[in-house]
């Protein structure tokens, strides 16, 4: 019960550190979700056997966490979360790629470990950049800075949507959870034979409480629209967080950076 308690309150954390009171809380929302975009797209590319040239590109997400405020082991905590998955992505390429690009000593490492350790860190970069988006801005804010940018209304109000569904499952599992353990004695009900009338249950609960939310909101006059009690203005500081790191992400992506500074040493 603890456990699944700290889930739901682990996985509001990353909203609620968009509260924060830093100078990079403070920019357009618009202008840290332009940021975001630029080094995604820088990120992503990089050709499948890249691996030294996206080193560089560390540095936005160091910088953004200490200027921010975010804890690192929480983003960090997240981003291993993810790292399963990426890595299943591209588990096979070892097997499909076994062209041998570089030997150290008798060791011959062919082009799907580089390719997968590549998939690995640029996945990493995206990760972490996306999560710092949401935990210096909030969801509700980062979809408005979409809607602002031009994208569709219908898939920003999804997006929230999505969002606000993930949250209300997640307080219906601690609840369900909780009832469950407290109504149990000993160990009594407590098997797997109990997860299957529990995720029914826990369906059908967050249906009825997300028919509840959306007539709520019909009533206080939802039309599908965001109401933003006020429009904000990029600022000079907001123009100088864009171009400074979109020309420093197209600068790593254009120039090999690591071949500049082993040319000057050599």
């Amino acid at each position: 019960m603890i456990s699944i308690n700290a889930a739901v309150i682990d996985l509001k954390r990353l909203d609620l550190l968009a509260d924060g009171d830093s100078q990079i809380h403070a920019l357009d929302s618009r202008a840290k979700v332009l940021v975001t975009l630029v080094f995604i797209v820088s990120v992503v590319s990089f050709g499948r056997y890249e691996i030294v040239r996206l080193l560089p590109f560390f540095a936005y997400p160091a910088v953004m966490i200490a200027l921010a405020g975010l804890p690192p082991l929480y983003i960090a905590r997240k981003i291993a979360l993810v790292s399963p998955f990426i890595l299943m992505v591209g588990l096979f390429n070892p097997l499909f790629d076994r062209d041998v690009l570089y030997q150290i000593c008798q060791v011959q490492i062919s082009g799907g470990w580089i390719s997968l350790f590549s998939l690995l860190v640029r996945s990493l970069l995206t990760v972490s950049a996306a999560f710092i988006l949401v935990g210096t801005t909030g969801f509700t804010a980062v979809c408005q800075a979409l809607q602002r940018l031009g994208t569709p209304q219908v898939f920003t109000v999804q997006l929230l949507f999505l969002h606000r569904y993930i949250l209300v499952l997640a307080d219906e599992t601690g609840r369900a959870s909780r009832a469950r353990e407290l109504r149990s004695c000993g160990k009594k009900g407590l098997g797997v034979a109990s997860f299957g009338s529990l995720t029914g249950h826990l369906l059908l609960r967050t249906w009825l409480q997300a028919e509840r939310i959306h007539t709520a909101m019909l009533a206080r006059g939802f039309t599908g629209k965001f109401h933003v009690p006020r429009q904000s203005r990029f600022s000079a500081d907001d123009i100088l967080f864009v171009l400074g790191w979109s020309l420093l992400f197209i600068s790593l992506r254009a120039a090999d950076i690591s071949d500049i500074i082993g040319a000057l040493f050599s």
